[in-house]
């Protein structure tokens, strides 16, 4: 008796995955869903402690106009819950003093981050000849453009929170595509932003940060109840071959191995796992995958009690620059980004240790990371009390960080898989690392033909 046939089988349960399938199933396909955890949602992941709500994975999100259609689609954007007003505050931590973020034009030119020598190479952008950002760092490409006071002031500290990289590493054409994009089409990045050159696709998002009503846990939940095959959990792909004009993939779950037949196969997983599930298909394939570097993360969920906390508890929280010498990269005052996220009097603060310049974090025991957290806390906030640890998690391949050949390794990849008609790949590697760029990853990676 024959391998039984389904029309698509997505390998992961994240955003990605999820995003993928219910398109797949949308378009009229049988979809099976395999992922090795116990429940949907990949990183997403969200836990209630002592009445705290608290996000293990990814805290927030931008909803970007695919990832909005999407919900719409899936009658899913009532579950939206946008941040509060008070998410626009958002802090660094230089010279000793949380400075406030600048988010205009005119406070840009009033921000202590910068020098007046600083502020005046910023005016000088317009006057700055265009050049070629192809496999430039976004420490070559910021600082070309807007100078090197742009980089340590403004450009690295941020990417310290959305990436848990170094501005030296990362790659302009990946992090920052919409400015690479209006310098090559307008010379500047201030002529092209005048002119409203930015490209905005096929609709518009929502501004703003966003979570869900109930967190990105049981958003992922609710995403994968719209499925009429339920995900096949705590199951792994294992492997793929050629059979034909499809595909013959290996399964191994808690009943054993098993071997499936389908047209189509979507590895929504990370880059080493699609690396070993595609090794016996294409050595060149697994190689590119292979050489995706990522950063390790530890979030650490805190209770506090704000009486306790010297400087106020306000905003969105602060992300902490390389050159200060702490161990902390940012915290995030959920508490006052969203309701109900902790008990009556008491806020809930996440941090986040480790990233690039600090690998060995996951490997830390609880002790001696809690006791680094207290001191840069102590630091940076004042504690008179001990907060109360709710949670500690470890992503030892947290976020991936796109080098300046990413672009173009990503590029190579997909001309490869090309050769392979009905496999296909999505998930944060592929074209960003939010939420929204992941799940605008999976609806691709079904919409492309088999």
């Amino acid at each position: 008796m024959g391998e039984p046939e389904v029309g698509a089988v997505v390998a992961g349960a994240g955003i990605a995955g999820l995003a993928a399938a219910l398109e797949l199933q949308r378009a009229g396909g049988e979809v099976l869903v395999v992922d090795a955890s116990d429940r949907p949602g990949g990183v997403m992941r969200t836990e209630h402690v002592s009445g705290y709500v608290i996000e293990r994975g990814p805290n927030t999100t931008q909803i970007k106009a695919p990832m909005l259609e999407f919900l719409r689609a899936q009658r899913a954007e009532g579950q939206l819950l946008a941040a509060s007003p008070a998410s626009r505050q958002r802090f660094f931590y230089a010279g000793g003093e949380l400075v406030r973020v600048p988010s205009s034009p005119l406070s840009l030119l009033q921000t202590p981050l910068l020098t007046g020598r600083g502020k005046l190479r910023l005016l000088c952008e317009p006057l700055i000849r265009r050049g070629d950002a192809t496999a430039e760092s976004v420490e070559e490409f910021i600082g070309r453009r807007l100078g090197p006071e742009a980089v340590s002031g403004l450009i690295g500290p941020f990417l310290t929170g959305v990436y848990a990289g170094d501005e030296r590493e990362l790659g302009a054409e990946a992090v920052f595509p919409a400015w690479v994009e209006l310098e090559r089409s307008s010379r500047s990045l201030a002529l092209g932003l005048a002119r409203g050159v930015v490209r905005r696709g096929s609709g518009r998002g929502l501004r703003g940060s966003y979570s869900a009503a109930e967190g990105f846990g049981p958003f992922a939940r609710a995403l994968s109840e719209g499925l009429v095959e339920p995900p096949a959990l705590e199951s792994r792909l294992t492997g793929i071959r050629r059979d034909g004009p499809g595909w013959l993939i290996f399964v191994s779950g808690p009943g054993g191995e098993r071997r499936l037949r389908s047209p189509r196969v979507v590895l929504a997983v990370p880059a080493r796992e699609a690396a070993e599930i595609l090794r016996g298909v294409s050595s060149e394939l697994a190689e590119a995958l292979e050489a995706i570097d990522y950063a390790p993360i530890v979030s650490v969920s805190l209770g506090v009690d704000p009486q306790e906390v010297r400087r106020p508890v306000e905003g969105f929280g602060f992300l902490v620059p390389r050159d200060e010498g702490a161990s902390l990269l940012g915290c995030l005052f959920m508490s006052q980004l969203f309701p109900n996220r902790a008990p009556a009097g008491r806020e809930l603060f996440q941090c986040l240790l480790g990233g690039v310049r600090w690998r060995e974090v996951v490997d830390l025991p609880d002790d001696v990371l809690l006791e680094r957290l207290h001191s840069d806390l102590d630091r940076i906030l004042g504690l008179n009390g001990e907060p109360k640890t709710l949670a500690v998690t470890r992503w030892p391949r947290a976020i991936p960080q796109p080098r300046p050949d990413h672009v173009a390794r990503i590029q190579q990849l997909r001309s490869t898989l090309a050769r392979f008609p009905g496999l296909s790949i999505a998930g944060s590697y592929c074209g960003g690392i939010s939420i929204s760029d992941s799940l605008e990853s999976g609806l691709c990676a079904a919409r492309e033909p088999s």
